[in-house]
């Protein structure tokens, strides 16, 4: 699950507990699960929701970004929407949708949204008119 970590030999338990005031104090939030102890990982683009300026708030600590992202889930609306390697119409086709399944988004911009089929499924960009709010 994405608001949850593993770690080898542990359960899984929440990243953030937002319990009590609104305010999150900085001496809170547990660097250590968060801290990327090596180089970051090489991990293959059409898989892995990382890309150089954002990626999935799953990999955090494995990869080096700017920014770390909670997915947005959406339903994709018609069967047959074509999940592609860039944000262009004329772009590689990387995979069908198939109609009332699960598109993780997590950017939106220029009409388009770039996220994962589900939780594992490829990565890439879905015109937004193709998605539906869950």
């Amino acid at each position: 699950m994405d608001s949850l970590i593993e770690e080898s030999g542990s359960a899984k338990r929440p990243i953030f507990q937002f319990q009590g005031p609104d305010t999150l104090p900085a001496s809170a939030i547990p660097t250590e699960q968060l801290r990327l102890s090596g180089p970051s990982e090489k991990l293959d683009a059409a898989h892995w929701p990382v890309r150089g300026d954002l990626a999935h708030i799953r990999l955090a600590g494995r990869v080096f970004v700017p920014h770390y992202v909670v997915p947005m889930p959406r339903t994709v609306v018609p069967a047959g929407a074509k999940l592609l390697v860039s944000n262009s119409h004329d772009a590689e086709v990387r995979d069908v949708l198939v109609g009332n399944s699960l598109f993780n988004v997590l950017d939106m911009a220029g009409g388009w949204a770039w996220g994962q089929i589900g939780d594992d499924g490829c990565v890439g960009y879905v015109p937004l008119e193709a998605l539906s709010a869950t």
